[in-house]
């Protein structure tokens, strides 16, 4: 799995925080860069461990599931992006507006870290199925690197919400989605041989 690859990963990945980002700083009345790196880190925390759990059970089961290890990382892909999609086309047109969505404090911030992190889960599980054909990268370095641009985006779209609202977070998961549906066909025609790795 290359450089480029990752950073597909991980940017596909953060667009559920990312849009999460928007909502606060949509709610909060001022943005302050303090509030904004908290909740980048939060979300980038979150989308850092939950990929390397992935990793760890898909590495444990991988020889069960060799032959197909190309087919179950497309599935988990398609599904993810779908949901994103489904979700991004079918959300709310506001964000909430109350005192927990502008919050920053660890009781407002666990919970939707947590659940915008799940999909990193399943993500890691296809990393573990990708280093098992011997395309693999450092599972630390690409972890990291999928935290530091969640960290980022998640920090941008705070204040990104702070001044241009709700335009962006359905336009964000969307290409979300999108990101993780091509990973998805990517890895099943390197491993088909239609296209060279």
């Amino acid at each position: 799995m290359d450089i480029i690859t990752i950073l597909a990963y991980a940017v596909g990945l953060s667009m559920d925080a990312f849009a999460v980002s928007v909502c606060k700083g949509l709610a909060m009345r001022k943005i302050l860069l303090k509030n904004a790196l908290i909740v980048g880190i939060w979300f980038g925390s979150f989308q850092a461990a939950m990929p390397l759990f992935g990793y760890l059970l898909g590495s444990r089961f991988r020889n069960y599931i060799e032959a197909l290890d190309h087919w179950v990382a497309f599935a988990l892909l398609l599904l993810i992006g779908l949901n994103m999609l489904r979700e991004a086309l079918t959300a709310c047109e506001e964000c909430e507006k109350d005192a927990a969505t502008a919050s920053v404090k660890a009781r407002d911030m666990v919970v939707p870290a947590f659940a915008t992190s799940i999909d990193a889960l399943v993500v890691g599980i296809a990393m573990a199925m990708s280093e098992g054909n011997g395309h693999g990268m450092n599972i630390f370095a690409g972890v990291g690197i999928i935290g530091a641009v969640t960290l980022l985006l998640c920090a941008a779209g705070v204040k990104i919400g702070g001044m241009f609202g709700e335009k962006y977070k359905k336009s964000a998961e969307i290409a979300g989605g999108i990101i993780l549906i091509l990973i998805g066909v990517k890895t099943v025609l390197e491993h088909t041989g239609v296209i060279g790795i």
